[in-house]
């Protein structure tokens, strides 16, 4: 393992439609894609000197984020700077035309898998509109999803797959006992409810929540709890890699409170060839400031090697 210093489908039916590309800059495009009767909204950045027929990079954002967050939009713009297309997109968690973080207001009608199912609509349209090699970099439970993607449905698709601080359980993770920590309420009970509305066939039936991911006081589907909360060994990042048949790349950030665990968990797993691991000194978990442009030489480095 290098240390990096810091220096100065499940498958889905799919009803994916072109909506338009307009133009906002000389190298960026806004694009719509329909997804399942939802629009979801991408941007294409593509380098000066060369485009998306070198190859692009998708990129997937974290919980309940969106495409235009800081983190995001600086990793496009440094990594064409360094002569990468990148296409970041905003997953629509079940919502048409979603801009922004995730309103709570709102109830969660998404599940986690359907993540890896727009990553797989967003490629098919890149494929099919002139892209060379297509590689996948995932920030966060966006890591996950583009994991379960690749060890999935995306077997044999991608040129190669960059995780950024991905999403992973502690070794002594205890669902119920965070759940509880953190909303006082009773996990078990919860699933049990959930459970057994989806055998009615009650699945979109919502749910009265103490609290859904980051959102307190939430209205939920009985298929959104299970998804996000019931026993799933592959929402396990670390339980997903031994599985890829790609050229892997995960980017530990080095002061990250929010996902601490990932060089512990990936390091056993890690040859240095198909799975490699790296680390960004002193980074958060949102690589703010100067440190998003450590990530993006790691990713430009790992891709132009394997080109």
């Amino acid at each position: 393992m290098w240390i990096f210093r810091h220096s100065s489908i499940l498958v889905l039916t799919l009803l994916v439609t072109f909506a338009g590309v307009v133009s906002t800059a000389a190298s960026e495009h806004r694009i719509e894609l329909k997804i399942n009767g939802a629009v979801a909204y991408g941007d294409l950045v593509e380098p000066e000197g060369g485009g998306r027929e070198k190859g692009v990079l998708v990129i997937t954002h974290g919980t309940l984020a969106h495409k235009d967050m800081e983190i995001i939009a600086a990793l496009q713009a440094a990594l064409a700077e360094r002569g990468i297309a990148s296409l970041a997109h905003s997953l629509t968690l079940g919502m048409d035309r979603r801009e922004g973080m995730y309103d709570c207001a709102n109830p969660h009608l998404h599940r986690h898998e359907d993540g890896a199912a727009e990553i797989g609509a967003w490629i098919t349209w890149l494929k099919a509109n002139g892209a060379g090699p297509i590689s996948l970099l995932g920030h966060s439970r966006g890591g996950n999803q583009a994991a379960w993607f690749a060890a999935g449905p995306g077997k044999g698709v991608l040129n190669a797959l960059v995780l950024l601080a991905p999403s992973m359980n502690a070794r002594d993770s205890n669902p119920a006992a965070d759940y509880k920590r953190r909303f006082n309420a009773d996990l078990d009970a919860i699933l049990s409810k959930a459970k057994a509305l989806i055998a009615k066939g009650a699945g979109t039936a919502l749910m009265d929540m103490p609290g859904f991911l980051y959102c307190t006081n939430a209205k939920a589907s009985a298929e959104s709890v299970v998804s996000y909360y019931g026993p799933e060994p592959r929402r396990d990042t670390p339980a997903l890699l031994p599985r890829l048949d790609v050229r892997t790349l995960v980017i530990a950030a080095g002061e990250d409170t929010v996902v601490p665990n990932v060089v512990e968990r990936v390091r056993p797993l890690a040859d240095g060839k198909k799975i490699q691991l790296r680390v960004v000194e002193d980074a958060s978990h949102l690589f703010n400031d100067f440190f998003i442009e450590d990530a993006a030489d790691l990713v430009a480095e790992f891709l132009k090697t394997g080109a």
